[in-house]
């Protein structure tokens, strides 16, 4: 990096000094120069894919296993906006991204009208600035640097999507670079905490615990976020407490822990878990935010009186609320306390049912109950894979899924937008190595699915659980019109194998243990076509179902 330095290079050189090292983007006309700025040998590797909205969801995966900087390259216009959904995606379940776009020259825009061009030259950047915590054109040299500096740094401290415009004209001028970025060494301050008040909400949480009989962690999000899941871990076990997780936050505590209960959902969770979230005389839910689809869309079971409650740079010790107190901080600083010792005994439950003796005939039809039994005992004797639910049915039967580390599980559980798993999972496995295991309906699969096609080249070899249930599975106990849910039956196994992967078809227990097993053997991408009946369900969306259905006074058909 230098005091005086081209637009296109500079920003070359501060993405490598931040760490980046994947691109991930589509080329256009008005993106073609820094396109190719980013494509030279530089320490960059752009990563491309089909359409811009699973390059959206790849650098989303990225990021969200890594815990890095994922970067987008865009065109102006149809590209641009193609993303949008991903980046709003990324916004609402707070993924770390930059999106950078070009866009038409200023004397082009002088002329006429510019192809891809919406309402004026600037409407891409007011619709990017609603999903974005940041969003500038660049357009005076003299600033820009000072411009991508703040704004990577927003991005970084407030873990939301950012956004840089670079018109074409600008990519090749002299930029100025302030003394302060020449010299910068690639990392960003972290806010600390107040530490007085720290020092007042870990006593005060304290003195609860050591009052209270029955305690439970609940671990959120945010906990992964911060980097607090080790901390939150030893507390756990200084507390000797049972744990629970929420549907955003599945993976945040060892699944596999003595002390992993397994996820809360609210009212959907499996009994026991919801008769001891109930029977808790203080809960400490660390990192847990309050959506709808973690408090299984019902009233928090937890009274704010009992309760601790650490999360977006607050601790809430029943009506005692202590600011500026870091959710990272927080936890280290408890688990380090000489801490009251519980002897609890701990048992993992879940809503699948299984047969005696775990026998699976081959003449019993695949249900999705039995694809998440089989999935759980193909990953209990294998460690380091990812496992990536899309959104739909599988978001719910996904939080299943037991898993050993020191692979992660992640889905869009808030934003929820289908489309999103396989090209995350791609991500994921670009940043980390871990081969990602993914879990997508037949309906979301053909949205962003056929760019699998793409694994052989990138030397990906993810394993994709397709559950054919021929068409929108999840609405069908809602809809009056079924009709409106089909989808083409597309032969997926054999378009596996036209894209240069393997495509299995089962269609029983049986033929699903032996496909995993087979594929577990392959070195690049598997496809396993799971055939299920049309109104079959995971064990929690059907509870979801029906108590949607009781609430809205309907009937399931």
């Amino acid at each position: 990096m230098r005091s005086r330095m081209a637009l296109g290079d500079f920003l070359v050189s501060y993405l490598n000094r931040a760490g980046v090292e994947h691109i991930f983007g589509l080329p256009g006309d008005l993106v073609l120069g820094l396109f190719h700025r980013f494509g030279r040998d530089r320490g960059l590797e752009i990563v491309t894919l089909s359409h811009e909205p699973a390059v959206g969801f790849m650098a989303d995966g990225y990021a969200r296993s890594t815990r890095r900087l994922g970067v987008v390259c865009v065109t102006y216009g149809a590209g641009g906006h193609n993303v949008v959904n991903a980046v709003a995606g990324a916004y609402a379940e707070k993924v770390p991204l930059l999106v950078v776009s070009g866009g038409p020259g200023e004397a082009e825009q002088k002329v006429a009208g510019v192809h891809h061009q919406v309402k004026d030259v600037e409407s891409q950047c007011r619709i990017l600035s609603e999903v974005t915590c940041t969003a500038r054109i660049l357009r005076h040299p003299e600033l820009v640097a000072r411009e991508v500096h703040e704004t990577v740094g927003r991005i970084v401290a407030e873990h939301r999507p950012g956004y840089l415009e670079i018109h074409r004209d600008m990519v090749d001028v002299p930029i100025a670079v302030p003394r302060e970025i020449v010299e910068w060494d690639g990392r960003f301050p972290q806010p600390g905490s107040d530490r007085r008040k720290l020092a007042e909400a870990v006593a005060e949480t304290r003195e609860r615990l050591a009052r209270a009989k029955r305690p439970l962690l609940i671990g959120g999000v945010e906990l992964y976020r911060d980097r607090a899941e080790t901390s939150f871990r030893r507390l756990a076990e200084a507390l000797g407490a049972p744990v629970v997780t929420t549907v955003l936050a599945k993976g945040v505590f060892p699944m596999d822990h003595p002390l992993h209960m397994g996820i809360h959902v609210g009212p959907f969770s499996a009994p026991a878990i919801e008769k001891r979230v109930r029977g808790a005389d203080l809960v400490l839910a660390l990192g847990t935010q309050l959506t709808d689809i973690n408090l299984g869309a019902a009233r928090p079971q937890v009274s704010r009186e009992r309760s601790v409650w650490a999360v977006e740079g607050r601790v809430n010790v029943s009506f005692h609320q202590y600011t500026d107190v870091g959710l990272r901080d927080f936890v280290s600083t408890l688990a380090r306390q000489k801490l009251p010792r519980l002897r609890e005994k701990v048992a993992h439950h879940d809503n699948l049912r299984r047969r005696a003796g775990g026998a699976a005939s081959p003449r019993r039809p695949l249900s999705i109950n039995d694809l998440l039994v089989e999935v759980n005992r193909f990953l209990e004797a294998r460690k380091g894979w990812h496992v990536v639910a899309e959104s739909g049915d599988m978001l719910f039967g996904g939080l299943e899924v037991r898993q050993r580390g020191p692979g992660t599980y992640f889905a869009q559980g808030y934003y929820a937008s289908m489309g999103f798993a396989v090209p995350a999972a791609m991500g994921a496995q670009i940043g980390t190595g871990l081969r990602p295991l993914v879990l997508c309906g037949d309906g979301a699969f053909q949205m962003t699915g056929p760019e699998i096609s793409h694994a052989p080249r990138l030397g990906l070899s993810p394993v994709v659980l397709l559950v054919n249930n021929g068409g929108w599975g999840i609405f069908r106990p809602v809809s009056p019109r079924q009709d409106l849910l089909e989808i083409p039956d597309w032969p997926y196994a054999e378009m596996a194998q036209g894209w240069g992967g393997v495509g299995i078809t089962a269609e029983s227990a049986a033929e699903l243990r032996d496909a995993l097993r087979a594929a577990d053997a392959v070195k690049g991408f598997v496809l396993i076509e799971c055939r299920v009946a049309p109104d079959d369900l995971s064990p929690i969306s059907r509870r979801y179902i029906r108590a949607s259905a009781r609430k809205s006074g309907r009937t399931r058909p």
